[in-house]
């Protein structure tokens, strides 16, 4: 029989134990484990969410990997056209990994209105698009349909339809400049069937969704031009490695852009949430490390005769360390079952109920995205207990200056 962990079930289960003087210490010590695994359970789900978020909605508008023509162009409109009649398209069997390419060309334009004129970028797309960001983003209407040559359907962002009060089924004009020597605008006809909202700001007070064909018209080009190819990987962790491969198995005449590349400071900026992360999590063990020791001290002083009298009875030091470890690791088990049943209950009700908003032009996002894993979940709760109990293991060390004779006569 292991007689420590005996020792230490019936010291726990004891009434004298609940209510005596540690008691109110015990308890501070079990909400610091519980309040410390609630704020490392949000800190990384939040900030593990806010980045896969963010980094979506950048995908979403980009894809993973940009090709275009090699050209002075710095702007988001295609300037010089591509050919789709490339080895790598459709289906780009050159490089693993790779899920999806799309053709699709961008322009500046000009939507008119009574009383309204409103500077946006016309993205055109064709049945090769991939729909499914825009799926999540939808909050109105449908997916435009480009099956038919000069279909008018483009899909608004929420943004531009409430600025400009459009709805469903509301047509507009949108007017671009071409090489024209009499400098006549062309026009195109817009017919909103769909309104997203990614909660990217600056993506959304910009794009329209709409046929690529109007464009190639605009353009002067030939059905089989377009401004760009938009690329997918399965893995995000290999952005940079496949960015090359795709540029070593692509013409010498285009250009491969990550989006890490092409959108630096944001990408840069929500890796700082990594930082964040691990310094909350170090705070927190070291706050709930601090409040277990002090407990463990207590009760140490508390139990001193009891100390006194099992070393008298032949009982080594590492056996009475090891019971109120025991002792210990019951407290931290409880602190962290609370901490879960807490955690992952915000957690929960804030990914279905979206309780705390966020500012978009701030955080590119509505509301605080979470990420639940089983994981992560399971290794701090792991990583919290095996570092707590290694933080115990010095306090404990004092057990083995008390004298048994000193021990047993102490009030």
């Amino acid at each position: 029989m292991n007689y420590e962990f005996f020792i230490a079930k019936r010291i726990i289960g004891s009434k004298a134990y609940k209510s005596s003087i540690s008691a109110p210490i015990i308890k501070i010590g079990i909400a610091a484990i519980a309040i410390g695994i609630v704020v490392m359970m949000i800190a990384i789900a939040t900030g593990i969410g806010l980045q896969q978020k963010i980094r979506d909605k950048v995908v979403a508008f980009n894809g993973h990997i940009t090709i275009t023509n090699y050209d002075s162009n710095n702007s988001q409109e295609s300037a010089v056209p591509i050919s789709k009649n490339q080895e790598f398209y459709p289906d780009f069997k050159l490089v693993e990994g790779i899920n999806h390419i799309q053709a699709v060309a961008t322009k500046y334009g000009v939507i008119r209105d009574e009383n309204v004129w409103e500077a946006a970028i016309l993205k055109g797309v064709g049945l090769d698009y991939n729909w499914s960001y825009f799926k999540d983003f939808l909050v109105e209407g449908r997916l435009p349909d480009f099956s038919k040559k000069w279909s008018e359907e483009v899909l608004i962002s929420q943004y531009l339809a409430n600025r400009l009060q459009y709805k469903i089924g509301d047509d507009f004009q949108m007017l671009f400049t071409k090489d024209d020597p009499y400098n006549i605008p062309s026009r195109v006809k817009c017919v909103v069937v769909g309104i997203y909202n990614s909660g990217f700001q600056e993506f959304d007070k910009q794009y329209l969704i709409g046929n690529i064909r109007h464009l190639q018209r605009i353009n002067k080009w030939e059905k089989d031009q377009i401004g760009s190819f938009e690329v997918f990987i399965n893995d995000y962790s290999e952005l940079q490695q496949k960015g090359i491969e795709i540029y070593k198995n692509t013409p010498s005449t285009l250009n491969t852009q990550t989006i890490a590349e092409k959108y630096y400071s944001i990408l840069e900026w929500i890796k700082i949430f990594d930082k964040n992360i691990y310094g909350i999590i170090v705070i927190m063990i070291l706050v709930a490390g601090i409040n277990m020791i002090t407990a463990l001290l207590v009760l140490i002083l508390e139990r001193t005769q009891m100390i006194g009298v099992l070393k008298a009875l032949g009982s080594t030091n590492f056996s009475i360390r090891k019971l109120f470890i025991y002792n210990a690791s019951y407290l931290i088990l409880l602190g962290l079952l609370w901490g879960n049943i807490l955690g992952l209950g915000i957690l929960f009700a804030q990914k279905y109920f979206k309780l705390f908003p966020l500012d978009p032009s701030v955080y590119y996002v509505t509301e605080a995205p979470v990420f639940i894993s089983f994981g992560y979940i399971v290794a701090l709760n792991i990583g919290t207990l095996v570092l707590c109990l290694l933080m115990l293991l010095v306090p404990s060390y004092i057990i083995t200056k008390i004298s048994p004779v000193k021990a047993m006569r102490f009030e």
